[in-house]
């Protein structure tokens, strides 16, 4: 995938403080580490890193393929946040 903007996590869509936080600590520190690690697997360890706290899919899964792909959460497609949900779940 190629990205329309930068591969700084601050410049990102969707990639606030907070976000940005849990990404460093799971070792993403670019869009393109995020690529590689993939959404689905950064949200799974960022729960895995917060074992006591929920993590709300919308703001982190669908935030982190937002950035992913140029996109505001809520703009992802349907059909994608449901695939993406499935994965979590498994």
């Amino acid at each position: 995938m190629k990205f329309k903007i930068t591969s700084d996590l601050r410049q990102a869509k969707n990639i606030g403080a907070a976000i940005k936080k849990c990404l460093n600590e799971i070792g993403v520190f670019t869009l393109a580490d995020l690529e590689k690690m993939t959404s689905v697997e950064a949200f799974k360890k960022i729960c895995g890193n917060y074992p006591d706290k929920t993590v709300p899919v919308c703001y982190y899964l669908y935030s982190l393929e937002g950035a992913l792909l140029n996109l505001h959460w809520n703009d992802t497609p349907s059909e994608l946040k449901e695939e993406l949900k499935a994965k979590i779940e498994d």
